[in-house]
């Protein structure tokens, strides 16, 4: 699915996306934006909780400036849903992991969804 991430710009199923973007188990590849470039509070994560998934992993850019406040994380968790935080390169490398292994390990597709800030 995630081909490729480089600096500004991640590679998804052959098209190359140059904003940050929402990434869902089904493959739909959505805008994602925020109030703040480098700030990730609920409102930012609001439209990815009410889709209900199982997992959700934010790519915090190349180097990890992006910040998921507290509020966010305790938001998701609230939900039951799982958490991943990691640098870009390597969220969306998890994202594709868990998004495989899924049906392979377990015979059904895990609903997962990344949310990549591709710069900073």
């Amino acid at each position: 699915m995630i081909e490729e991430y480089k600096f500004g710009s991640i590679k998804i199923d052959g098209r190359t996306y140059n904003d940050d973007v929402e990434v869902r188990w089904t493959g739909e590849v959505l805008e994602w934006p925020r109030k703040k470039s480098h700030v990730i509070d609920v409102e930012d994560v609001q439209r990815v909780i009410e889709e209900s998934p199982e997992t959700i992993v934010i790519g915090t850019g190349e180097l990890g400036i992006a910040q998921v406040t507290e509020n966010a994380q305790k938001e998701i968790q609230s939900k039951g849903i799982k958490l991943v935080i990691d640098r870009t390169e390597q969220a969306s490398k998890t994202f594709n992991i868990i998004n495989e292994d899924s049906i392979e390990e377990e015979g059904r597709q895990e609903k997962i969804i990344g949310l990549f800030h591709l710069t900073c």
